[in-house]
């Protein structure tokens, strides 16, 4: 009996020892490839909970690479929107440059048209710049949306050129920024936002004067967007002898009605300076010496390519200096105006690069 017993304890012996040491060479078997592989979790098996915390931890990090390309393209994109912004300004700062060198009393009527011709290039340059892409072919301008071609023109019908998309800024995301800026802003003009006009005027014999200061808003909500055509209808020097009193009519179109309107009375001896009635919400202001028959055209200017377009064409037909002098003093302002809505997209352009570094 003692020895049935004893042979029984030892085969149950044997099995523990059997199975312990499968046991210890199995977990020194893992032992053994965590340390080749360099990993605490193989395997799923190994720990369920912490192969899932893995899982998501590496669906993250790749989440995060993908933020991460796609950050570094759309920098990319407005990095080099701002530089073309930066082109833009240079060659508009030298457009203004070879304007004010074309109002030169000294300059004849061959030399301003050459003075136009260089303009020109400069005027094809900036709005090639407006309609650039980026590598992947994407226009860097599109705003919210828009065709290949963001800027259409010149076109036969006013207005001379168009956006052709959709204004507006895209918004940026915690990980993303627009990888395009709102052209409409930078290149494009509102009548009552930004008051860009072009005024010219009529043929001025030698011996008289007749210059326009730049228009400006005075009240944005009374801005039609409406043309303008004023016509001196009388300039009475008789009626108060040592004043001189100026009537003209102001025509606005749409809808073509005119207006009459008399001017404050003012020394004969002195130069004329007249703050023109009957602009709705818009003030300009003639100076020189007027007469009857004299006539001065204001028309809204769409975009900073109109403005360039209307003083490249002012310039070469100026008949002479009084012409030169008013094309000059409209082109310097405008021209003002449209760079100043252009350092202001190129300093947004800045805050998304900020940003994108952040």
């Amino acid at each position: 009996m003692t020895s049935s017993l004893s042979r029984i304890g030892s085969a149950n012996t044997y099995d523990n020892a059997v199975r312990n040491i499968s046991m210890r060479q199995s977990a020194l078997s893992n032992l053994q490839e965590n340390l080749t592989s360099g990993k605490r979790v193989v395997r799923a098996s190994d720990d369920p909970t912490s192969a899932a915390n893995a899982e998501r931890a590496l669906n993250r990090i790749s989440r995060i690479a993908t933020d991460q390309r796609a950050l570094e393209a759309q920098r990319n994109a407005i990095a080099m929107a701002e530089s073309t912004l930066g082109d833009v300004t240079n060659s508009l700062q030298r457009f203004r440059e070879l304007v004010v060198s074309a109002g030169n009393g000294v300059h004849s009527n061959a030399e301003r048209k050459s003075i136009a011709i260089e303009l020109q290039g400069l005027r094809d340059q900036i709005f090639a710049s407006a309609n650039q892409k980026d590598t992947n072919g994407l226009p860097l301008f599109s705003a919210l949306g828009s065709a290949l071609a963001p800027f259409v023109g010149p076109q036969a019908t006013p207005p001379d050129y168009t956006f052709n998309g959709l204004p507006g800024q895209a918004a940026s995301s915690d990980v993303a920024i627009p990888f395009t800026l709102d052209g409409d802003a930078a290149f494009m003009h509102q009548p009552a936002r930004d008051g860009v006009y072009n005024t010219s005027v009529s043929t001025i014999p030698s011996g008289r004067t007749l210059t326009t200061d730049g228009v400006t808003v005075t009240n944005a909500s009374a801005v039609t967007g409406a043309s303008y055509l004023i016509a001196i209808t009388n300039v009475d020097t008789t009626t108060t002898p040592g004043t001189t009193v100026v009537s003209y009519d102001v025509t606005t179109t749409p809808p073509g009605s005119t207006a009459a309107q008399v001017a404050p009375g003012y020394p004969s001896a002195q130069s004329a300076s007249i703050a023109v009635a009957g602009m709705a919400g818009l003030a300009l202001t003639f100076n020189g010496t007027p007469a009857v028959g004299d006539t001065l055209t204001v028309a809204p200017s769409p975009s900073i390519f109109s403005v360039l377009d209307n003083a490249i064409k002012d310039i070469k037909e100026a008949p002479n200096n009084n012409g030169a002098t008013q094309a000059v003093g409209q082109a310097l302002h405008n021209i003002d105006i449209g760079m100043s809505r252009i350092s202001a997209v190129r300093g947004q352009a800045g805050d998304l690069l900020n940003r994108a570094d952040r």
